[in-house]
């Protein structure tokens, strides 16, 4: 009889554009898990409200709140696989201790993935077809401004993976992860 593999939470972050959700889909039809992309979260709000308007942050704050609440009460087996472009900000450090209560919640590991690439090919990476579609970043100035004046977070996970996906395929970078995080 085969035995499932321990529930987890796996958390991707990276820039805009380095190919997290690639990758997230890989891994989670690898694991079994369900994917929950930051856009999942942030789209609702991005459909009514500009992000420079309150009400954005007020309808994603209670997005999440909501999502969270539920996510605890999901089937104990079940593995999750986010992704997410968290600054080392305290905002954005605030918004990883929901992924790490809900790991505790759940009584499960959290594994934090850290994926970058050159900036150059970030930017190519960023004008990838469907990318604005789905509400996702296309401005190459906004992400050079981005990776001008922050840092990626980092470290804020018991087990944390950094990888340069640079040359490395989403397969690759797929099979890197399973490597050397053991999830």
């Amino acid at each position: 009889m085969t035995q499932k593999p321990a529930s987890r939470i796996v958390h991707i972050n990276g820039w805009p554009g380095t190919g997290k959700l690639t990758v997230g889909r890989l891994l989670a039809e690898r694991l079994g898990a369900r994917l929950i992309d930051n856009h999942t979260l942030l789209n609702p709000a991005e459909a009514l409200f500009s992000r420079s308007d309150p009400l954005h942050a007020s309808l994603r704050g209670q997005i999440r709140q909501a999502f969270f609440d539920h996510a605890v009460r999901a089937n104990p087996a079940e593995s999750f696989v986010f992704t997410d472009a968290l600054s080392d900000d305290a905002d954005d450090s605030a918004v990883f201790s929901w992924y790490r209560d809900l790991a505790a919640a759940r009584g499960v590991n959290l594994v934090a993935i850290l994926i970058d690439c050159a900036p150059e090919e970030n930017a190519r990476r960023l004008a990838s077809p469907g990318r604005s579609e789905a509400l996702k970043l296309t401005d190459t100035a906004t992400l050079q401004r981005l990776r001008a004046n922050y840092k990626l977070l980092r470290g804020l996970a018991e087990r944390t993976v950094e990888i340069d996906t640079t040359g490395l395929s989403p397969a690759h970078t797929m099979a890197r992860i399973l490597e050397d995080s053991g999830v």
